[in-house]
């Protein structure tokens, strides 16, 4: 057996016995998602639609950000570069959610702020994909904003690492 061959071999074992274990843990990964999304339905929110106003209300893109806790592609959204004085609020039910002058560039790819306004989104533990994390949604519809971390700027030391769809942004 040459190098290339049992290199080759090797590959194709470790495939085959990866593959499976990648397809089990799927369940896992689909369950603490439904799970999450559970918790959402359970709570209460002053703006309720149904599943099928919400499509109607939304993009397809906002609908999976905002009511099945998607996430969009670092640095695809405009509101990552906007810097206007203004405010950013909740593209599902329209709460103004964060000031513009809370805005920080985190080099992560989404719109960062290290507060929201006051009354504006609630949070919960998300453990989906086998981390703890902090799930940030809006107080008044439940909408998936995004995750709330402990290494933003002073003088919160928090980042609101937030979806671009799941926000509109209104010039001041």
């Amino acid at each position: 057996m040459d190098r290339r061959q049992f290199f080759t071999g090797s590959a194709a074992v470790l495939a085959a016995g990866a593959l499976p274990l990648l397809w089990a843990r799927r369940p896992a990964l689909s369950a603490a998602s439904a799970a999450g999304a559970q918790v959402a339905e359970a709570e209460r929110f002053e703006v309720d639609y149904s599943d099928a106003e919400w499509r109607a209300r939304l993009t397809t893109a906002q609908y999976d950000v905002l009511r099945q806790e998607g996430t969009e592609r670092p640095y695809s959204s405009p509101l990552n570069d906007e810097h206007r004085a203004g405010t950013f609020a909740c593209a599902g039910c329209g709460l103004p959610l964060f000031a513009s002058n809370a805005k920080f560039d985190s080099h992560t790819g989404w719109p960062s702020f290290w507060q929201p306004l006051p009354q504006a989104v609630g949070t919960r533990a998300d453990t989906s994909y086998g981390m703890a994390r902090t799930e940030v949604h809006c107080r008044r519809c439940g909408g998936h904003l995004g995750h709330l971390f402990n290494d933003g700027p002073p003088p919160t030391g928090l980042r609101y690492c937030m979806n671009g769809l799941a926000m509109t942004f209104a010039v001041a």
